[in-house]
C-alpha cells in the first residue's frame, strides 16, 4: 500500500513569519513519527530560505528515526549539502525565487545534464533520487536517462481542477503516467496540493510507493492537532488503497 510521508514546510512558515524559534520543525517531526501514522518525512530546502532552514534538515536527519526526503532544487550548494547528510532519499524539484510553492515538475528536455549531474552526486552519497516530474509520458521516457529510478509525480493540476470532467482528464494522465513509470521500472510517488476531499482517488491508484502530503496536513492540524490531521490522511489514503 502507499505510504504517507508528510511535509512539515509550513510549521517552518509559522515560524517565519514571526522570527521567533516556535513551532520547532524537529518537535513536529518527533510528534509525526510518534503518531504511527506516516513513513517518513518531507522537507524542502529552498535557496532563499523561506520556511525551511539548514538547520531544520539537519536536526531532523540526526534526531528523527524515520526515512528523511529532501527536497531540494539544482543549487550546487545545496546539492553538495544534501550529499553530506546522507538522507534516505533525495526529491529533485524545478524551483523559482517567485513562486509561492512549487508550479510544475522538472523540464528534462533542457535540464537533463544538469539533472544526470546532481542524480550522480547524490547516488554516490548514498541517497536515492526522485524526480518531480509531470503525468507526461514523454517526460518519464527522459528519466532513465538521468538515472533516477524513482519519480513522484506532480498532482497540482488534478488538485486545481474546476469541473468533474478536467479532474477525471487529470486523474486519467495520473493513471496513465503511474503505469508508464511502472514498466519504464520507475517506483512512483505523488504529491502536491492533495487533502482529505481529493486524495482518496489518486490513492487509489495501482503501484504507488509514497504520498507526499503536507499545506492541507498542516492547515487541518491548527483544528484538530497534528497526530489527528495525520490519522485522518492516513486512514484516508489506507482506505482508498484498498482492494
Amino acid at each position: 500500500m502507499a505510504e504517507l510521508y508528510v511535509n512539515l514546510d509550513h510549521v517552518a512558515t509559522v515560524r517565519q513569519a514571526r522570527g521567533t524559534a516556535y513551532p520547532d520543525v524537529t518537535e513536529a517531526a518527533k510528534l509525526a513519527h510518534a503518531s504511527g501514522f506516516v513513513r517518513g518525512i518531507t522537507l524542502h530546502l529552498r535557496d532563499d530560505r523561506r520556511h525551511v532552514q539548514d538547520s531544520d534538515v539537519e536536526r531532523v536527519c540526526r534526531e528523527v528515526h524515520l526515512p528523511f526526503n529532501f527536497e531540494l532544487g539544482a543549487t550546487p550548494s545545496i546539492v553538495a549539502f544534501c550529499a553530506s547528510l546522507h538522507p534516505a532519499q533525495a526529491t529533485l524539484v524545478p524551483e523559482k525565487r517567485e513562486e509561492r510553492t512549487t508550479e510544475g515538475g522538472l523540464d528534462l528536455s533542457r535540464g537533463l545534464s544538469r539533472v544526470r549531474d546532481v542524480v550522480s552526486e547524490l547516488q554516490a552519497a548514498g541517497t536515492k533520487v526522485s524526480l518531480f516530474i509531470e503525468p507526461e509520458h514523454h517526460t518519464l521516457d527522459l528519466v532513465p536517462k538521468t538515472g533516477a529510478r524513482e519519480v513522484e509525480l506532480h498532482t497540482g493540476r488534478y488538485a486545481l481542477a474546476s469541473t468533474p470532467e478536467q479532474r477525471e482528464r487529470e486523474l486519467a494522465a495520473l493513471r496513465g503516467a503511474a503505469r508508464h513509470a511502472q514498466e519504464l521500472g520507475l517506483k512512483v510517488h505523488v504529491g502536491h496540493g492533495l487533502t482529505l476531499e481529493n486524495v482518496a482517488p489518486v490513492a487509489a491508484i495501482p503501484g504507488l510507493h509514497e504520498l507526499n502530503i503536507g499545506h492541507s496536513i498542516v492547515a487541518r492540524a491548527l483544528f484538530v492537532g497534528l497526530r489527528e490531521a495525520l490519522r485522518e490522511m492516513h486512514e484516508a489514503i489506507q482506505a482508498a488503497a484498498r482492494p
